[in-house]
């Protein structure tokens, strides 16, 4: 059951689950969202977006817990934040083109990350994220697998930012990193939440467990 999303292909989908989660107090991959636990409503964005998903950047004291939900890909090396987790992603498929979506959004609805991957796919743009006001939001973000060794290099060079690192690695192709605005795509009927949520909430951090209870209510007051 993809909930009436077409299937995508040649794409990949990863959450990232590697945060060390110290304002949430234990490992927010395991914090429950929804009746689910929030690597669990990951997983299922990506796959009613129609992709096979896998666990990134898990660390060696959550993994055992995390692999009940779906394989693992550990870092190549401990302690370099999401942009190790997404090369060691890009590292362990051969799809064209990965999704990654980060364990703490869980508002993010299926139909955005179909609409970046077909556009990645179309235009053949390295790196393909969304914006809001104007605002590029860093995930989710659908990375070319010929990003891969430009992304190292970043990382071989001490930079770990990810949104700079998007930048750098599309400049040195000559591109920019294409940035679709999401209202756009919603007033245009490209995309739709489903549960009517506005534009400006999809993309909610949960770090907190304020944070969490304001996802809780949002997703709640829609759905009842």
């Amino acid at each position: 059951m993809r909930s009436g999303v077409d299937a995508v292909p040649d794409a990949a989908g990863f959450v990232l689950a590697g945060g060390q989660s110290s304002r949430m107090g234990s490992d927010k991959a395991l914090v429950e969202f929804g009746g689910r636990a929030l690597i669990a409503h990951a997983i299922g964005i990506l796959k009613a977006a129609g992709l096979p998903v896998s666990i990134a950047g898990a660390r060696p004291e959550v993994r055992a817990n995390l692999e009940a939900y779906g394989p693992v890909i550990p870092d190549a090396e401990a302690g370099l934040g999401p942009l190790g987790g997404i090369c060691a992603a890009l590292q362990s498929t051969a799809a064209p083109y990965s999704v990654f979506l980060p364990v703490d959004v869980p508002l993010i609805p299926p139909s955005l990350i179909v609409f970046l991957v077909r556009h990645a796919m179309i235009t053949g743009t390295l790196v393909t994220l969304a914006s809001v006001n104007n605002a590029p939001q860093t995930f989710p973000a659908v990375i070319s697998r010929r990003a891969l060794p430009l992304l190292e290099e970043e990382l071989r060079n001490g930079r770990r930012g990810c949104l700079a690192g998007f930048q750098k690695v599309a400049a040195e192709v000559g591109q920019k990193v294409s940035t679709l605005p999401a209202e756009v795509l919603v007033q245009a009927g490209q995309i739709a939440h489903p549960d009517a949520l506005p534009v400006v909430r999809w993309f909610l951090n949960v770090n907190t467990g304020a944070d969490l209870r304001m996802a809780s209510s949002l997703r709640s007051s829609r759905v009842s």
